[in-house]
Protein backbone atom coordinates (compact mmCIF):
# COMPACT_ATOMS: atom_id res chain seq x y z
CA UNK A 1 0.00 0.00 0.00
CA UNK A 2 0.97 3.54 -0.45
CA UNK A 3 1.12 6.40 2.16
CA UNK A 4 -2.45 7.41 2.02
CA UNK A 5 -4.10 4.24 1.67
CA UNK A 6 -2.22 3.10 4.87
CA UNK A 7 -3.26 5.99 6.54
CA UNK A 8 -7.28 5.68 5.45
CA UNK A 9 -6.65 1.88 7.05
CA UNK A 10 -5.36 3.37 9.90
CA UNK A 11 -7.79 2.61 13.08
CA UNK A 12 -7.08 5.99 15.52
CA UNK A 13 -7.68 6.65 18.90
CA UNK A 14 -9.98 9.20 20.37
CA UNK A 15 -8.00 12.84 20.58
CA UNK A 16 -9.65 12.64 24.28
CA UNK A 17 -7.51 9.60 25.17
CA UNK A 18 -4.44 11.13 23.27
CA UNK A 19 -5.08 13.75 25.25
CA UNK A 20 -4.87 11.79 28.33
CA UNK A 21 -2.25 9.79 27.62
CA UNK A 22 -0.05 12.95 28.16
CA UNK A 23 -2.28 14.08 31.42
CA UNK A 24 -4.41 16.25 29.66
CA UNK A 25 -7.82 16.79 30.50
CA UNK A 26 -10.92 16.86 28.25
CA UNK A 27 -11.27 20.51 28.99
CA UNK A 28 -7.56 21.27 28.17
CA UNK A 29 -7.84 20.48 24.52
CA UNK A 30 -10.23 22.06 21.76
CA UNK A 31 -11.45 19.27 19.56
CA UNK A 32 -11.44 19.70 16.03
CA UNK A 33 -13.75 16.39 15.23
CA UNK A 34 -12.87 13.19 17.02
CA UNK A 35 -8.91 12.78 15.98
CA UNK A 36 -7.50 16.51 16.19
CA UNK A 37 -7.58 18.86 18.70
CA UNK A 38 -5.94 22.64 19.67
CA UNK A 39 -4.24 22.49 23.77
CA UNK A 40 -5.34 25.21 25.35
CA UNK A 41 -2.75 27.96 26.91
CA UNK A 42 -1.18 27.80 28.98
CA UNK A 43 0.05 24.01 30.13
CA UNK A 44 1.86 23.94 33.25
CA UNK A 45 4.50 21.99 33.60
CA UNK A 46 8.65 22.35 33.82
CA UNK A 47 10.33 21.58 30.75
CA UNK A 48 13.90 21.02 32.08
CA UNK A 49 13.35 17.23 33.08
CA UNK A 50 12.52 16.19 29.70
CA UNK A 51 15.20 15.01 27.36
CA UNK A 52 15.10 16.80 23.85
CA UNK A 53 16.29 14.98 20.79
CA UNK A 54 16.49 17.20 17.70
CA UNK A 55 16.43 15.22 13.84
CA UNK A 56 18.24 17.06 11.33
CA UNK A 57 19.44 15.91 8.11
CA UNK A 58 22.31 15.82 5.29
CA UNK A 59 21.86 17.81 2.14
CA UNK A 60 18.54 16.29 0.50
CA UNK A 61 17.56 15.19 -2.91
CA UNK A 62 14.88 16.91 -4.26
CA UNK A 63 12.40 14.83 -3.02
CA UNK A 64 13.49 14.88 0.57
CA UNK A 65 15.15 12.29 2.68
CA UNK A 66 12.67 10.91 5.09
CA UNK A 67 13.44 12.96 8.09
CA UNK A 68 10.17 13.49 8.95
CA UNK A 69 9.30 9.28 8.61
CA UNK A 70 12.18 8.52 10.87
CA UNK A 71 11.29 11.42 13.36
CA UNK A 72 7.53 9.59 13.53
CA UNK A 73 9.33 6.25 13.93
CA UNK A 74 12.37 7.20 16.11
CA UNK A 75 9.04 8.19 18.77
CA UNK A 76 6.92 5.53 17.91
CA UNK A 77 10.49 2.76 18.90
CA UNK A 78 11.03 5.06 22.12
CA UNK A 79 6.87 4.00 22.82
CA UNK A 80 7.00 0.60 22.02
CA UNK A 81 10.50 0.35 24.82
CA UNK A 82 7.67 2.16 27.42
CA UNK A 83 8.66 5.89 27.78
CA UNK A 84 6.38 8.72 27.86
CA UNK A 85 7.00 10.50 24.51
CA UNK A 86 5.76 12.98 22.24
CA UNK A 87 6.41 14.09 18.71
CA UNK A 88 6.76 17.84 17.65
CA UNK A 89 6.92 18.41 13.77
CA UNK A 90 5.70 21.71 11.67
CA UNK A 91 2.76 21.80 9.76
CA UNK A 92 2.53 20.94 5.76
CA UNK A 93 2.56 23.73 3.53
CA UNK A 94 -0.16 23.36 0.13
CA UNK A 95 3.43 24.47 -1.95
CA UNK A 96 5.38 21.19 -1.64
CA UNK A 97 2.23 19.20 -1.05
CA UNK A 98 0.98 20.69 -4.44
CA UNK A 99 4.38 20.81 -6.14
CA UNK A 100 7.11 18.26 -5.67
CA UNK A 101 8.29 17.47 -2.18
CA UNK A 102 5.41 15.52 -0.41
CA UNK A 103 3.69 16.71 2.57
CA UNK A 104 5.53 16.15 6.25
CA UNK A 105 3.52 13.76 7.96
CA UNK A 106 6.07 11.35 7.59
CA UNK A 107 5.12 8.07 5.27
CA UNK A 108 4.56 4.18 5.08
CA UNK A 109 4.21 3.08 8.49
CA UNK A 110 5.46 5.77 10.09
CA UNK A 111 3.03 8.53 9.46
CA UNK A 112 0.71 11.26 11.72
CA UNK A 113 -2.56 11.03 11.55
CA UNK A 114 -4.95 12.04 9.62
CA UNK A 115 -2.57 12.35 6.98
CA UNK A 116 -5.25 13.90 4.29
CA UNK A 117 -6.23 16.61 7.00
CA UNK A 118 -2.60 17.41 8.26
CA UNK A 119 -1.58 18.12 4.36
CA UNK A 120 -3.99 20.02 3.36
CA UNK A 121 -5.95 22.41 5.73
CA UNK A 122 -5.68 20.87 9.18
CA UNK A 123 -6.91 23.26 11.74
CA UNK A 124 -6.55 26.35 9.30
CA UNK A 125 -3.09 28.12 10.62
CA UNK A 126 -1.41 28.63 7.59
CA UNK A 127 -4.99 30.68 6.69
CA UNK A 128 -5.23 32.22 9.73
CA UNK A 129 -1.30 33.36 8.94
CA UNK A 130 -2.43 33.77 5.24
CA UNK A 131 -5.10 35.97 6.26
CA UNK A 132 -3.33 37.85 9.09
CA UNK A 133 -0.29 38.78 6.70
CA UNK A 134 -2.42 40.00 3.73
CA UNK A 135 -4.64 41.64 6.44
CA UNK A 136 -1.65 44.19 7.05
CA UNK A 137 -0.52 44.70 3.79
CA UNK A 138 -4.09 45.71 3.19
CA UNK A 139 -3.77 48.81 6.36
CA UNK A 140 -0.26 49.33 5.04
CA UNK A 141 -1.23 50.41 1.56
CA UNK A 142 -4.87 51.91 3.27
CA UNK A 143 -2.65 54.18 5.10
CA UNK A 144 -0.90 55.67 2.23
CA UNK A 145 -4.16 56.55 0.30
CA UNK A 146 -5.93 58.11 2.95
CA UNK A 147 -3.30 60.65 3.47
CA UNK A 148 -0.17 58.96 4.39
CA UNK A 149 0.27 60.60 7.83
CA UNK A 150 3.18 58.10 8.68
CA UNK A 151 5.02 59.45 5.31
CA UNK A 152 5.84 56.15 4.35
CA UNK A 153 7.52 55.97 1.23
CA UNK A 154 5.74 53.38 -1.41
CA UNK A 155 8.74 52.16 -2.91
CA UNK A 156 10.11 51.38 -0.01
CA UNK A 157 7.49 48.84 1.27
CA UNK A 158 8.95 45.58 2.29
CA UNK A 159 5.80 43.83 3.56
CA UNK A 160 5.19 41.57 0.67
CA UNK A 161 1.46 39.80 0.39
CA UNK A 162 1.62 36.19 0.69
CA UNK A 163 0.02 32.86 -0.70
CA UNK A 164 0.46 29.37 0.77
CA UNK A 165 0.71 27.52 -2.70
CA UNK A 166 3.57 27.72 -5.02
CA UNK A 167 2.98 30.81 -7.89
CA UNK A 168 6.02 32.05 -9.50
CA UNK A 169 3.65 34.22 -11.09
CA UNK A 170 2.99 36.62 -8.30
CA UNK A 171 7.37 36.85 -7.64
CA UNK A 172 6.82 40.10 -9.25
CA UNK A 173 3.81 42.23 -9.31
CA UNK A 174 3.07 46.12 -10.07
CA UNK A 175 -0.55 46.76 -7.80
CA UNK A 176 -2.87 50.00 -7.38
CA UNK A 177 -3.52 50.04 -10.67
CA UNK A 178 -6.93 51.34 -11.97
CA UNK A 179 -6.81 55.08 -11.42
CA UNK A 180 -7.05 57.13 -8.04
CA UNK A 181 -9.90 55.09 -6.09
CA UNK A 182 -7.91 52.38 -6.49
CA UNK A 183 -4.54 53.01 -4.56
CA UNK A 184 -1.08 53.97 -5.12
CA UNK A 185 0.39 51.76 -7.58
CA UNK A 186 3.78 50.70 -6.63
CA UNK A 187 5.92 47.86 -7.48
CA UNK A 188 5.29 44.52 -5.08
CA UNK A 189 5.20 41.19 -4.93
CA UNK A 190 4.07 37.93 -3.35
CA UNK A 191 6.35 34.84 -0.37
CA UNK A 192 4.94 31.65 0.25
CA UNK A 193 3.37 32.05 2.96
CA UNK A 194 5.99 29.53 5.83
CA UNK A 195 8.37 32.92 4.67
CA UNK A 196 6.08 35.13 6.03
CA UNK A 197 7.72 37.18 9.46
CA UNK A 198 4.12 36.01 11.02
CA UNK A 199 5.01 32.49 10.86
CA UNK A 200 8.08 33.51 12.48
CA UNK A 201 6.43 35.22 14.89
CA UNK A 202 4.27 32.61 15.91
CA UNK A 203 6.93 29.84 16.19
CA UNK A 204 9.00 31.99 18.84
CA UNK A 205 5.98 33.21 20.30
CA UNK A 206 6.12 32.37 24.36
CA UNK A 207 2.52 33.32 24.62
CA UNK A 208 -0.54 35.46 23.19
CA UNK A 209 0.97 38.73 24.85
CA UNK A 210 4.60 38.38 23.59
CA UNK A 211 2.82 37.39 19.89
CA UNK A 212 1.25 41.34 20.17
CA UNK A 213 4.40 42.46 21.14
CA UNK A 214 6.69 40.41 18.41
CA UNK A 215 3.90 41.78 15.60
CA UNK A 216 4.11 45.38 16.79
CA UNK A 217 8.16 45.25 16.40
CA UNK A 218 7.76 44.44 12.84
CA UNK A 219 9.16 46.74 10.41
CA UNK A 220 6.61 47.25 7.38
CA UNK A 221 8.63 49.87 5.34
CA UNK A 222 10.40 53.52 5.28
CA UNK A 223 9.83 56.75 5.30
CA UNK A 224 11.02 59.16 2.75
CA UNK A 225 13.59 60.14 5.22
CA UNK A 226 15.02 56.53 5.24
CA UNK A 227 13.23 55.84 9.56
CA UNK A 228 12.03 52.32 9.43
CA UNK A 229 8.13 52.58 10.10
CA UNK A 230 6.65 49.58 12.80
CA UNK A 231 3.52 47.85 13.01
CA UNK A 232 3.07 49.83 16.76
CA UNK A 233 3.52 52.98 14.17
CA UNK A 234 0.43 51.73 11.89
CA UNK A 235 -1.70 51.01 15.41
CA UNK A 236 -2.91 48.00 14.02
CA UNK A 237 -1.14 45.55 16.21
CA UNK A 238 -3.45 44.30 18.10
CA UNK A 239 -5.88 43.80 15.14
CA UNK A 240 -3.38 41.53 13.77
CA UNK A 241 -2.94 39.51 16.72
CA UNK A 242 -6.54 38.79 17.79
CA UNK A 243 -6.74 37.39 13.66
CA UNK A 244 -4.05 34.26 14.98
CA UNK A 245 -5.75 34.10 18.68
CA UNK A 246 -6.28 30.42 17.43
CA UNK A 247 -3.38 29.62 15.07
CA UNK A 248 -1.37 30.00 18.17
CA UNK A 249 -2.58 26.85 19.53
CA UNK A 250 -0.64 24.08 19.45
CA UNK A 251 -2.48 20.83 17.70
CA UNK A 252 -2.63 17.82 19.16
CA UNK A 253 -2.84 14.73 16.96
CA UNK A 254 -1.31 10.89 16.67
CA UNK A 255 1.21 8.68 14.85
CA UNK A 256 -0.28 5.24 13.38
CA UNK A 257 0.83 3.71 16.63
CA UNK A 258 -1.17 6.43 18.68
CA UNK A 259 2.21 8.21 19.85
CA UNK A 260 1.06 11.52 20.56
CA UNK A 261 2.07 14.30 18.12
CA UNK A 262 2.01 18.52 18.85
CA UNK A 263 2.16 19.59 15.02
CA UNK A 264 2.48 23.60 14.94
CA UNK A 265 3.83 26.59 12.57
CA UNK A 266 5.58 25.60 9.63
CA UNK A 267 8.41 27.69 8.46
CA UNK A 268 10.91 26.47 5.47
CA UNK A 269 14.49 26.20 6.43
CA UNK A 270 15.64 27.31 3.09
CA UNK A 271 14.27 30.84 3.66
CA UNK A 272 13.47 30.81 7.16
CA UNK A 273 14.30 29.02 10.59
CA UNK A 274 12.51 26.08 9.86
CA UNK A 275 11.37 25.17 12.88
CA UNK A 276 8.38 23.96 14.54
CA UNK A 277 6.78 26.36 17.38
CA UNK A 278 8.44 27.24 20.76
CA UNK A 279 4.44 26.56 22.22
CA UNK A 280 4.69 23.11 20.73
CA UNK A 281 8.09 21.92 22.19
CA UNK A 282 7.71 23.32 25.65
CA UNK A 283 4.28 21.73 25.73
CA UNK A 284 5.75 18.62 24.64
CA UNK A 285 8.54 18.78 27.07
CA UNK A 286 6.39 19.66 29.89
CA UNK A 287 3.32 16.54 29.35
CA UNK A 288 6.53 14.12 27.84
CA UNK A 289 9.99 12.65 29.22
CA UNK A 290 11.18 12.23 26.00
CA UNK A 291 10.32 14.48 22.68
CA UNK A 292 11.58 14.40 19.14
CA UNK A 293 11.30 17.10 17.17
CA UNK A 294 12.70 18.06 13.54
CA UNK A 295 14.34 21.10 11.75
CA UNK A 296 14.31 21.09 8.25
CA UNK A 297 16.25 20.39 5.19
CA UNK A 298 19.79 19.76 6.39
CA UNK A 299 21.90 20.54 9.31
CA UNK A 300 23.22 23.46 7.49
CA UNK A 301 19.48 24.88 7.38
CA UNK A 302 16.96 24.08 9.98
CA UNK A 303 19.95 22.26 12.06
CA UNK A 304 22.04 25.15 12.85
CA UNK A 305 19.32 27.27 13.42
CA UNK A 306 17.50 25.42 15.59
CA UNK A 307 20.80 25.66 17.71
CA UNK A 308 21.10 29.52 16.99
CA UNK A 309 17.52 31.17 16.91
CA UNK A 310 15.03 28.56 18.52
CA UNK A 311 17.63 27.50 21.48
CA UNK A 312 17.41 30.74 23.50
CA UNK A 313 14.21 31.03 23.03
CA UNK A 314 12.83 27.67 23.95
CA UNK A 315 15.34 27.50 27.19
CA UNK A 316 16.30 24.46 26.51
CA UNK A 317 19.36 22.78 24.14
CA UNK A 318 18.60 19.44 22.58
CA UNK A 319 20.12 16.51 24.76
CA UNK A 320 21.00 14.69 21.64
CA UNK A 321 20.84 15.24 17.64
CA UNK A 322 20.31 12.46 14.75
CA UNK A 323 21.46 13.26 11.38
CA UNK A 324 19.20 11.32 8.72
CA UNK A 325 21.02 10.02 5.82
CA UNK A 326 20.04 7.92 2.60
CA UNK A 327 21.93 6.25 0.07
CA UNK A 328 20.64 7.40 -2.72
CA UNK A 329 21.17 11.47 -1.55
CA UNK A 330 24.71 10.61 -0.42
CA UNK A 331 25.18 9.19 -4.17
CA UNK A 332 22.88 11.97 -5.34
CA UNK A 333 26.03 14.55 -3.52
CA UNK A 334 28.78 12.11 -4.76
CA UNK A 335 27.38 12.87 -8.33
CA UNK A 336 25.27 10.73 -9.41
CA UNK A 337 22.37 11.57 -11.78
CA UNK A 338 18.57 11.51 -10.19
CA UNK A 339 17.59 9.07 -12.78
CA UNK A 340 20.61 6.41 -12.29
CA UNK A 341 19.97 6.94 -7.73
CA UNK A 342 18.54 3.23 -7.53
CA UNK A 343 21.47 1.37 -9.64
CA UNK A 344 24.52 0.50 -6.77
CA UNK A 345 27.32 2.94 -7.22
CA UNK A 346 29.91 2.47 -4.26
CA UNK A 347 32.38 4.59 -5.37
CA UNK A 348 29.77 7.41 -5.80
CA UNK A 349 28.45 6.63 -2.10
CA UNK A 350 31.75 6.86 -0.76
CA UNK A 351 32.67 10.15 -2.36
CA UNK A 352 29.15 11.82 -1.02
CA UNK A 353 29.68 10.53 1.97
CA UNK A 354 31.93 13.87 2.39
CA UNK A 355 28.65 15.52 2.73
CA UNK A 356 27.91 13.42 6.06
CA UNK A 357 30.74 13.72 7.49
CA UNK A 358 30.56 17.95 6.90
CA UNK A 359 27.05 17.79 8.71
CA UNK A 360 28.20 15.26 11.54
CA UNK A 361 30.91 18.06 12.45
CA UNK A 362 29.13 21.00 12.14
CA UNK A 363 26.16 19.67 14.85
CA UNK A 364 29.53 18.21 17.24
CA UNK A 365 30.18 21.94 17.52
CA UNK A 366 27.41 22.41 19.39
CA UNK A 367 28.85 19.68 22.02
CA UNK A 368 25.85 17.63 21.89
CA UNK A 369 26.30 13.84 21.02
CA UNK A 370 25.11 13.08 17.36
CA UNK A 371 23.80 9.50 16.13
CA UNK A 372 23.12 8.86 12.94
CA UNK A 373 20.18 7.18 10.96
CA UNK A 374 20.20 5.81 7.86
CA UNK A 375 16.98 5.44 6.33
CA UNK A 376 16.37 2.74 3.98
CA UNK A 377 15.10 2.68 0.78
CA UNK A 378 13.77 -0.33 -1.51
CA UNK A 379 16.02 0.16 -4.37
CA UNK A 380 19.57 0.13 -1.17
CA UNK A 381 21.52 -2.41 -1.92
CA UNK A 382 23.29 -4.79 1.42
CA UNK A 383 26.42 -3.87 0.29
CA UNK A 384 25.87 -0.01 -0.01
CA UNK A 385 24.18 -0.20 3.46
CA UNK A 386 27.03 -2.55 4.85
CA UNK A 387 29.84 0.32 3.32
CA UNK A 388 27.88 3.28 5.08
CA UNK A 389 27.34 1.94 8.64
CA UNK A 390 30.91 0.73 8.04
CA UNK A 391 31.95 4.62 7.39
CA UNK A 392 30.17 6.00 10.28
CA UNK A 393 31.32 3.72 12.68
CA UNK A 394 34.54 3.58 11.80
CA UNK A 395 35.56 6.82 10.31
CA UNK A 396 33.09 9.20 11.50
CA UNK A 397 33.52 7.44 14.98
CA UNK A 398 29.72 7.83 15.61
CA UNK A 399 26.71 5.41 16.43
CA UNK A 400 24.89 4.71 13.42
CA UNK A 401 21.92 2.23 12.38
CA UNK A 402 20.05 1.09 9.27
CA UNK A 403 16.28 2.41 9.84
CA UNK A 404 13.23 0.47 8.00
CA UNK A 405 10.48 2.39 9.74
CA UNK A 406 8.62 3.04 6.23
CA UNK A 407 7.90 -0.40 6.16
CA UNK A 408 7.94 -1.65 9.93
CA UNK A 409 7.27 1.59 11.99
CA UNK A 410 8.57 2.10 15.23
CA UNK A 411 10.01 -1.21 14.91
CA UNK A 412 12.23 -0.45 12.15
CA UNK A 413 13.99 1.80 15.05
CA UNK A 414 14.47 -0.10 17.91
CA UNK A 415 18.14 -0.32 18.25
CA UNK A 416 18.32 3.54 17.03
CA UNK A 417 16.05 4.53 20.40
CA UNK A 418 18.43 2.62 22.47
CA UNK A 419 21.30 4.53 20.62
CA UNK A 420 19.23 7.95 21.37
CA UNK A 421 18.67 7.02 25.17
CA UNK A 422 22.10 6.38 25.58
CA UNK A 423 23.12 9.30 23.68
CA UNK A 424 20.72 11.64 25.82
CA UNK A 425 22.21 10.18 29.35
CA UNK A 426 25.64 11.27 28.63
CA UNK A 427 27.13 14.66 29.70
CA UNK A 428 27.72 17.05 27.13
CA UNK A 429 28.38 21.00 27.51
CA UNK A 430 25.85 23.49 24.96
CA UNK A 431 28.94 25.77 23.11
CA UNK A 432 26.87 28.76 20.95
CA UNK A 433 28.24 28.84 17.78
CA UNK A 434 28.65 32.58 18.17
CA UNK A 435 28.23 35.20 20.43
CA UNK A 436 25.00 37.54 21.05
CA UNK A 437 27.34 41.24 20.85
CA UNK A 438 29.10 39.46 17.40
CA UNK A 439 28.32 41.64 14.20
CA UNK A 440 26.64 40.29 11.54
CA UNK A 441 29.20 39.31 9.20
CA UNK A 442 30.85 37.81 11.75
CA UNK A 443 28.07 35.94 12.58
CA UNK A 444 27.52 34.99 9.41
CA UNK A 445 31.27 34.34 8.70
CA UNK A 446 31.15 32.20 11.61
CA UNK A 447 28.22 29.77 10.22
CA UNK A 448 29.62 30.12 6.88
CA UNK A 449 33.79 28.41 7.80
CA UNK A 450 32.37 26.22 10.84
CA UNK A 451 29.08 25.38 9.39
CA UNK A 452 29.22 25.02 5.79
CA UNK A 453 33.01 24.13 5.44
CA UNK A 454 33.43 27.54 3.13
CA UNK A 455 36.00 30.41 3.77
CA UNK A 456 34.13 34.36 3.33
CA UNK A 457 30.80 35.88 3.24
CA UNK A 458 30.80 38.61 0.21
CA UNK A 459 28.19 41.09 0.56
CA UNK A 460 26.96 43.03 -3.16
CA UNK A 461 26.29 46.28 -2.97
CA UNK A 462 22.70 46.46 -2.12
CA UNK A 463 23.92 44.31 1.56
CA UNK A 464 26.58 46.88 1.85
CA UNK A 465 24.18 49.96 2.09
CA UNK A 466 21.78 48.00 4.17
CA UNK A 467 24.37 46.44 7.02
CA UNK A 468 25.58 50.53 7.32
CA UNK A 469 21.35 51.68 7.82
CA UNK A 470 20.88 48.79 10.22
CA UNK A 471 24.11 49.39 12.11
CA UNK A 472 22.70 53.10 12.81
CA UNK A 473 19.26 51.66 13.94
CA UNK A 474 21.03 49.49 16.15
CA UNK A 475 20.00 46.26 14.37
CA UNK A 476 23.83 44.80 13.43
CA UNK A 477 24.19 42.57 16.65
CA UNK A 478 20.87 40.46 15.94
CA UNK A 479 20.92 36.62 15.36
CA UNK A 480 21.01 36.10 11.93
CA UNK A 481 19.01 33.16 9.17
CA UNK A 482 20.49 32.25 6.37
CA UNK A 483 18.59 31.64 3.70
CA UNK A 484 20.16 29.48 1.51
CA UNK A 485 19.81 26.55 -1.05
CA UNK A 486 18.96 23.45 0.52
CA UNK A 487 21.20 21.28 -2.32
CA UNK A 488 24.35 22.56 -1.20
CA UNK A 489 26.87 23.86 1.35
CA UNK A 490 27.34 26.61 -0.51
CA UNK A 491 24.91 28.93 -2.34
CA UNK A 492 25.43 26.80 -5.84
CA UNK A 493 22.68 24.48 -5.67
CA UNK A 494 24.86 22.44 -8.24
CA UNK A 495 27.63 22.46 -5.87
CA UNK A 496 27.01 19.34 -4.61
CA UNK A 497 29.39 17.09 -1.69
CA UNK A 498 31.38 19.01 0.27
CA UNK A 499 32.87 22.14 -1.52
CA UNK A 500 35.80 23.98 0.38
CA UNK A 501 37.28 27.14 -0.13
CA UNK A 502 33.85 28.60 -1.10
CA UNK A 503 32.60 32.27 -0.35
CA UNK A 504 28.40 32.83 0.18
CA UNK A 505 27.29 35.63 -1.82
CA UNK A 506 24.74 37.96 0.29
CA UNK A 507 22.51 39.95 -2.33
CA UNK A 508 20.47 41.89 0.51
CA UNK A 509 19.05 42.03 4.23
CA UNK A 510 15.32 41.39 5.20
CA UNK A 511 14.80 43.11 9.06
CA UNK A 512 12.28 40.78 10.92
CA UNK A 513 12.29 42.63 13.84
CA UNK A 514 9.00 41.14 15.24
CA UNK A 515 10.71 37.74 15.17
CA UNK A 516 14.42 38.06 16.45
CA UNK A 517 16.65 38.08 13.35
CA UNK A 518 18.19 39.50 10.31
CA UNK A 519 17.08 37.36 7.07
CA UNK A 520 20.32 37.13 4.76
CA UNK A 521 19.56 36.39 1.70
CA UNK A 522 22.02 34.67 -0.78
CA UNK A 523 22.41 33.34 -3.73
CA UNK A 524 19.39 32.89 -6.05
CA UNK A 525 16.86 31.64 -3.61
CA UNK A 526 13.60 32.56 -4.06
CA UNK A 527 10.96 33.41 -0.79
CA UNK A 528 8.08 32.40 -3.66
CA UNK A 529 9.19 28.55 -5.09
CA UNK A 530 7.66 26.95 -8.68
CA UNK A 531 5.62 23.94 -9.21
CA UNK A 532 7.30 21.37 -11.08
CA UNK A 533 6.57 20.15 -14.83
CA UNK A 534 4.76 17.48 -13.32
CA UNK A 535 3.17 18.93 -9.75
CA UNK A 536 2.10 16.43 -7.22
CA UNK A 537 -1.55 18.04 -7.86
CA UNK A 538 -1.78 16.19 -11.37
CA UNK A 539 -2.32 13.07 -9.48
CA UNK A 540 -4.50 13.84 -7.14
CA UNK A 541 -8.51 13.38 -6.85
CA UNK A 542 -11.82 12.49 -4.65
CA UNK A 543 -14.40 10.09 -5.78
CA UNK A 544 -17.92 10.94 -4.77
CA UNK A 545 -17.80 9.41 -1.29
CA UNK A 546 -15.23 12.16 -0.34
CA UNK A 547 -12.25 9.32 -0.61
CA UNK A 548 -9.15 11.03 -1.76
CA UNK A 549 -6.00 8.82 -4.20
CA UNK A 550 -2.93 10.64 -4.96
CA UNK A 551 -1.88 12.34 -2.29
CA UNK A 552 1.84 10.50 -1.54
Amino acid sequence: MNDIEISQAAKEDPITDVAAGLGLSADQIEPYGAVKAKIKLPVKGDIKHSKLILVTSINPTPAGEGKSTVTVGLGDALKRQGKKVAIALREPSLGPVMGMKGGATGGGYAQVVPMEDINLHFTGDMHALTEAHDTLAALIDNHIQQGNELNIDPRQVIWKRVLDINDRELRQTVIGLGGRTSGVPRQDGFDITVASELMAILCLSKNLADLKTRINRIVIGYTYDKKPVTVADLKVGGAITLLLKDAIKPNLVQTLEHTPAIIHGGPFANIAHGCNSVLATQTALKLADYVVTEAGFGADLGGEKFMDIKTPVLGKTPDAVVIVATVRALKYNGGVNKKDLETENLDALATGSANLKRHVESMQRYGVPVVVAVNRFNSDTDAEIKQLLAYIKNDLQVPAFDTTVWANGGGGALDLADAVVNATNQSSTFKPLYQPDDDLVTKMTTIVQKIYGGKDVVLESKAKRQLRRFAKYGWDKLPVCMAKTQYSLSDNAKSLGAPTDFTIHVREFVPKLGAGFIVAMTGNVLTMPGLPKHPAALDMDIDADGKITGLF
